[in-house]
């Protein structure tokens, strides 16, 4: 880890220690168990605001994840899109009636009242806007997929994070699959190629593939690591194969699926073995891992990874847009400020 970086996670350690300590005398000294870390939600559209409280704040069930509880949310919603606006309501309801969270009329005041925060609105467009006041409040964010609405603001998002120095990450569960771990450290010899399917249907207010792609595609870098160089995009109504290039000659494919059966895979072709996923899984090791990130500062995986595999799916567009032509990594970036 850079100095700098080191130096700014300590500080942060100390900082929500203290913070800690001061909510709760009692946890302060000794060998007693931290305190629970108050997470407050930003956006409740999306099934997966249940599925992050139902695991933090049930303590009996199957797939409980410890050391956090969801105490607080700021509703959002976005009226141009319908599994938003129609779903949001319901959402609210089973937060609020079922686990007992309490809604704020402001992000600004919900981070008065916790210590971490999920911005969770299934919109990726107004993340920016959401997450601000979160970097202005000091407190470590989770950024629920896709990180923004566009390649754009995910940099603008990477660049605050730097200059209010708040630890802040974003990911799709898929990359702490345990079978996507599995390939991922599968001794298969050199890397020679790996494929990653999933489902990738569209809406009309996000680039193509940060809709729903951003799931295969996250698996796809999860196995073959940042340094892609170029993208190549074939596309049809059903069907989207995109192909990267990787430093060194590696091939990255992803199969976007549309309009037929969903499933999600990942194979990686070594020199010495293929390696093919074999297990599913779940949201828990990634809320797992956001328990860990909340308390020490420390992202599970970085900001620059992300910004990588957001320039991919851009890349990927723009590869349509110019008929199928390979597009650079590189040129994406520069053109959206990195």
């Amino acid at each position: 880890m850079p100095r700098r970086s080191l130096i700014l996670s300590l500080i942060f350690v100390l900082s929500f220690a203290l913070t800690a300590t001061a909510a709760d005398p009692k946890k302060g000294g000794g060998k007693e168990a931290p305190a629970e870390i108050r997470v407050g939600l930003v956006g409740l559209d999306t099934s997966h605001v249940v599925a992050f409280t139902s695991r933090f704040n049930d303590p009996k069930g199957k797939n409980h994840v410890p050391g956090a509880r969801v105490v607080a949310a700021f509703k959002g919603g976005s009226p141009d899109i319908e599994s938003s606006r129609e779903r949001i309501d319901g959402f609210t309801e089973t937060l609020v009636e079922k686990y007992g969270v309490k809604l704020y009329p402001t992000i600004e005041e919900l981070c008065r009242n916790v210590d971490a925060v999920m911005v969770t609105s299934v919109d990726g467009r107004p993340h920016l806007r959401q997450v601000k006041p979160v970097f202005e409040a000091r407190k470590p964010v989770f950024i629920d997929k896709p990180i923004a609405g566009s390649l754009k603001d995910a940099i603008t998002i990477a660049k605050m994070a730097e200059r209010y120095r708040v630890p802040c990450f974003s990911s799709s569960s898929l990359r702490w699959y345990p079978g996507v771990v599995e390939v991922a450290e599968a001794d298969a010899g050199e890397v020679k190629a790996v494929y990653s399917y999933g489902p990738a249907s569209l809406e009309p207010t996000h680039p193509d593939l940060f809709w729903y792609g951003v799931h295969p595609s996250e698996a796809l870098f999860t196995v073959m690591g940042t340094g892609c160089e170029t993208v190549t995009r074939t596309t049809t109504p059903d069907t989207d194969v995109v192909t990267g290039i990787w430093q060194g000659g590696k091939v990255g494919i992803l199969h976007g699926i549309r309009n037929a059966k969903r499933g999600y895979k990942v194979t990686k072709f070594g020199a010495n073995k293929i390696v093919e996923q074999t297990k599913g899984g779940d949201y828990t090791p990634m809320l797992r891992l956001c328990v860990e990130f909340f308390r020490s500062g420390e992202a599970p995986v970085s900001l620059e990874e992300t910004i990588e595999i957001f320039a991919f799916m851009e890349a990927a567009d723009e590869s349509k847009r110019r008929g199928g032509v390979p597009v650079s990594i590189k040129e994406v970036l520069r053109a959206n400020g990195w």
